[in-house]
């Protein structure tokens, strides 16, 4: 099988079964999904009644950060329904948004399950709802209906936006109710959110992802690169910026792909450049990035910016050519460390974060000493860093591993421990620095300080009170603490 091809695992028929809803217009999509919150208030009260109380729900969000945005669609679909929104997986309602990058993933929902089971069982009105990047697996789908045949809902990626529709048709039926598509060419945005903070925002670009990486099931849970139109996102961050909303996060699978399914769409530098110009936003974020994408215009975009932060997350996964090439990463060391260092030339106070994995399967010791090599040469401030997890329909789940459990668990503790002696190193350096944080909430452990978030996004706890929620202000950094800092507004 050619590395770019679909997985002989996944097939249309897999998802035929499945589907039980038909594509509109994304316009009249989000018209029929609108006038279907509407039907959804009239089931709310019937049943609301049934309980004997005004029905409650709950989100729980598993994943990143485009997992989030959705996770905010549901909550707004369910708040404008009527619903009201708590943290307490004992509501009425509950909603499990999955991810399934990694094995563990799958088993924390599948664990959780349980619990909700022994809830329902208690209080057998309640309704149980799976959704997200799990559930677009066609053998996760079967175990669902075999082992928790309580649950109420299933849908998945690539139709969030019908949940007002699903949400219809659960309360009208007493069985297990699946829709999950292989894919889809609508985008549809246009529905309810509820924002986790009034700040701050992520705001979707694009979908999907066309590089089939040997051991990502990214492409196949999400789909192909479907690109938004730039018009229509401007106008999304126009409206949150009216909102009082002044950081926004740029969300996709590879947000340096962006415009390209489009004939005639702008670049990502255009429209970096394009929400720069935004009135009332102060600061841009995005991720992802891939290293084979990200352009030169990009680079030179971030550096002559007052807006967009001084973080890049750079996903390396490892520092070998060899395993770089059996994951088809699609660059070389080299050509990494050559965008690293045309980015620090550039760019000269990035942070660079990024993504590690141990026990590839073709990976030997020397190859992750290679990878620790590359984590002291590049200093990155932070990594988030993984034991291989083989996802069953990709190519690495085929392949024979070269290490034992032991020595990828002593290699993973050796690659851990350089990326925190390097983070170490670099937070040392900013102490006694000032910079301008966005405060996001009061700091859980202390309510006489808050918690801000610097450009860089290290985190900063200093005195000061709820009133300062949202605002930006300029702190020193007097004491670090490794991933974090203590400091004082000046």
């Amino acid at each position: 099988m050619s590395l770019n091809e679909k997985p002989f695992r996944f097939k249309d028929e897999d998802y035929k079964k499945y589907t039980l809803t038909a594509e509109l217009s994304e316009k009249e999509e989000a018209l029929f999904q609108n006038e279907k919150i509407s039907e959804l208030k009239e089931k709310y009260a019937v049943y609301s009644d049934r309980l004997g109380h005004g029905a409650s729900a709950c989100v729980v969000t598993f994943g990143c950060q485009m997992n989030a945005r959705d996770s905010e669609k549901l909550s707004g679909v369910l708040a404008a329904a009527g619903f009201k929104l708590t943290d307490d997986e004992e509501a009425d309602v509950v909603v499990y948004n999955t991810c399934t990058v990694r094995d563990n993933a799958n088993q924390r929902v599948l664990g959780r399950l349980g619990h909700l089971h022994s809830l329902k069982d208690k209080a057998p009105q309640k309704k149980i709802i799976l959704c997200g990047c799990m559930v677009q697996e066609p053998s996760v789908i079967e175990k669902i209906k075999k082992t928790y045949s309580f649950v109420d809902l299933i849908f998945g990626t690539h139709n969030v936006y019908k949940f007002p529709e699903l949400l219809c048709r659960m309360f009208d039926s007493d069985e297990m109710l699946v829709d999950v598509w292989r894919s889809t060419g609508n985008i549809v945005e246009e529905l309810p959110v509820i924002r986790k903070y009034p700040f701050k925002s992520g705001v979707n670009i694009m979908f999907g992802c066309d590089k089939f990486c040997t051991y990502c099931i990214v492409p196949y849970v999400r789909g192909r690169e479907r690109s938004r139109a730039s018009k229509e996102i401007l106008e999304e961050v126009r409206s949150l910026a009216y909102d009082g909303v002044s950081e926004i996060m740029l969300l996709g699978q590879n947000v340096d792909s962006y415009g390209k399914n489009i004939p005639g769409e702008i670049s990502f530098a255009q429209l970096l450049k394009e929400t720069e110009k935004i009135e009332g936003i102060e600061r841009i974020r995005f991720m992802t990035s891939h290293p084979r994408d990200m352009s030169d215009e990009v680079i030179d975009v971030i550096a002559s910016s007052d807006k967009i932060s001084r973080h890049l997350h750079l996903p390396v996964q490892a520092g070998s050519d060899k395993v770089l090439k059996a994951m088809n990463r699609g660059y070389t060391r080299a050509d990494y460390m050559a965008l690293v260092k045309r980015i620090k030339d550039k760019v000269k106070d990035i942070a660079l974060t990024t993504d590690l994995i141990v026990g590839f399967p073709s990976e030997t010791a020397d190859d992750v000493k290679e990878t620790i090599d590359l984590v002291n040469e590049v200093s990155y401030d932070n990594a988030f860093t993984f034991i291989f997890s083989p996802r069953r329909g990709t190519p690495a789940a085929d392949m024979e591993m070269k290490m034992s459990g032991e020595e990828i668990k002593e290699n993973f503790d050796l690659l851990l421990k350089a990326v925190q002696e390097n983070a170490r190193k670099n937070a040392l350096k900013l102490t006694g620095t000032r910079g301008k944080a966005l405060v996001e909430e009061r700091d859980p452990h202390d309510e006489s300080m808050v918690t801000g978030r610097l450009s860089n996004n290290y985190l900063v706890h200093f005195p000061g009170n709820k009133d300062l929620i949202g605002k930006y202000v300029t702190v020193e950094l007097t004491e670090n603490r490794g991933f974090y800092f203590y400091g004082r507004m000046v």
